[in-house]
């Protein structure tokens, strides 16, 4: 009865005694009971209760962005967990699950509390007392000596681990704010001439298109590579019969599981937004992106995002003449969970609606979100392209596959739905540059990210795919200088630049810039 099960804390190893609490309990053993013992038990069951949903928060956070919790950064996300909640679980379940976790944490502070001050001792025996003043001597003692487990830490100060991470973090992004701006400067003394008119694209339109959770581990792990790497073999056989080309190579996107903003950004501006803090101080700045350096080349520059649900401000301060959220796509098919629309969709709609009405050549950015989880259910690419108009031909699939919660409970089957929704976003994206793409545009797409840990094991690079298809092979030519290989298949040796130095390299090929060539 001494130890309840709430001094045991669990990380990625051996479980851990936490320290902090075995003095706790000593402490309160060796306590009389007084009123100023209940105020203390009920003030350490705050601090135990809400370390303990830091922990919670940190393993929640390495599982599913495959980084820790930073309370600084990562308070913001409460929304867009619940939001991910509702989608997967069901609309309002996100709410619920999160007010379940807000109640628990509040019975759990009470219950700690009272049973804290339950251990003090107003009439009890010297030899309660004599107890918890011994735990609190070996607690004390076992501190030095924690490191000495032979299979890791046993022993461990788990709450002060915690507070000294999220300090440490604190004070990190305290001074973020100056790192970045040295950061930003640097850039832009090194960035593109102002003058610059992208004339090596020869006013051809430019569609850069990011596939979500669409990483490395889609071809490189074999529990994905014999679905993903015939479609991608497919997909360079059917594209070199039309006549056109394909390049391959690879970026390392800023974030893992989620937070595609980040590699957005990283990408349009030539600067790495590996945190929230980052792309905030963007989006504060007057720095150029790659959507200002279109616009003054005269481009017409569109974003075509069918996940934005919400106010979009941030599309605004990038700079797009027109912004296609997700009330703005004339869109008659079923929502598919998350998923407002499917992929195959929003290219009908690009090249129907937008390239369609665009006297100006075209600088197009793609949000492709079919790939995106609960990853149920699996579409089937439309042959007949004609046929999709205003999506109501998806109605089909509109009570099709299994439901998110039944199938997030096996795992295994999870990861086979993953490869095959991946499937579906190539295959789309094959279709659709099989029958549209001709001299007139040049298609440019990545992952915007790597899935989560869950998908991908704990020690996967953040390495995307990029995929570059034109139907004029010079085109290509500085891809293939950069690293990239013919096919659409990267190559697993090949370079890994950083997404943040795409835009000085496309600038310096097309545009003639003295900005950086080398990966």
């Amino acid at each position: 009865m001494l130890f309840p099960g709430w001094i045991l804390s669990g990380r990625i190893g051996p479980h851990v005694v936490a320290l902090e609490a075995v003095l706790a309990i000593g402490v309160f053993l060796a306590l009389p009971r007084r009123r100023w013992t209940a105020f203390a038990a009920g003030l350490t069951a705050l601090g135990a209760g809400t370390v303990s949903l830091l922990a919670l928060g940190d393993t929640a956070a390495r599982m599913s962005l495959a980084r820790p919790l930073n309370l600084y950064l990562d308070v913001r996300l409460v929304r867009s967990i619940g939001d991910l909640l509702s989608g997967t679980l069901g609309d309002g379940w996100g709410g619920w699950v999160l007010g379940g976790v807000g109640v628990s944490w509040i019975v759990i502070v009470f219950v700690a509390g009272r049973a804290l001050f339950g251990l003090s001792g107003r009439g009890r025996s010297s030899r309660a007392a004599r107890v918890g003043v011994a735990m609190v001597i070996l607690a004390t003692a076992a501190i030095p000596l924690r490191w000495l487990h032979p299979s890791g830490v046993a022993l461990g100060l788990t709450g002060v681990r915690v507070v000294r991470e999220q300090s440490q973090h604190l004070a990190r992004m305290l001074s973020e704010r100056e790192r970045f701006a040295v950061e930003m400067a640097a850039a832009e003394r090194a960035g593109p001439d102002e003058t610059a008119t992208l004339a090596g694209l020869g006013d051809r339109d430019v569609v850069l298109a990011f596939i979500e959770s669409y990483g490395m581990a889609a071809v490189e792990d074999p529990r994905y590579a014999p679905v993903i790497t015939p479609r991608l073999e497919a997909m360079g056989e059917r594209l070199a019969a039309r006549g056109l080309h394909i390049v391959t190579g690879k970026l390392v996107a800023p974030s893992q599981g989620g937070m595609s903003w980040l590699g957005h950004g990283s990408l349009l501006s030539g600067l790495w937004l590996e945190n929230q803090l980052r792309y905030d101080l963007l989006l504060a700045s007057d720095h150029a992106t790659l959507v200002d350096d279109f616009e003054r080349a005269g481009y017409r520059t569109v974003a075509l995002m069918p996940a934005i649900t919400l106010a979009w401000p941030e599309g605004a301060r990038f700079g797009y003449e027109t912004i296609f959220a997700h009330a703005d796509i004339d869109y008659a098919g079923p929502p598919l969970n998350w998923v407002t629309m499917p992929d195959q969709f929003t290219w009908s709609f690009l090249e129907g609606t937008i390239r369609r009405e665009s006297e100006r050549p075209l600088f197009a950015e793609l949000g492709l979100i079919s790939s995106h989880a609960p990853w149920t259910p699996i579409l089937e690419v439309l042959d007949d392209w004609d046929s999709i108009g205003d999506g109501e031909v998806f109605d089909r699939w509109a009570d099709a596959g299994d439901e998110p919660e039944e199938l997030w409970k096996d795992a295994d089957r999870v990861r086979e739905h993953y490869a095959m929704s991946v499937g579906y976003a190539l295959d789309a994206m094959a279709s659709y540059a099989h029958r549209y793409v001709d001299d007139g545009v040049i298609v440019i797409a990545l992952g915007d990210h790597q899935p989560a840990p869950l998908i991908t094991g704990d020690d996967a690079s953040r390495a995307v795919p990029v995929h570059i298809i034109a139907a004029d092979p010079s085109l290509l030519t500085p891809f293939v200088e950069w690293g990239f290989v013919e096919g659409a298949i990267p190559d697993p040796d090949g370079p890994e630049p950083r997404m943040d130095a795409f835009r000085g390299w496309f600038l310096s090929a097309f545009a003639g810039t003295s900005g950086p060539t080398e990966p």
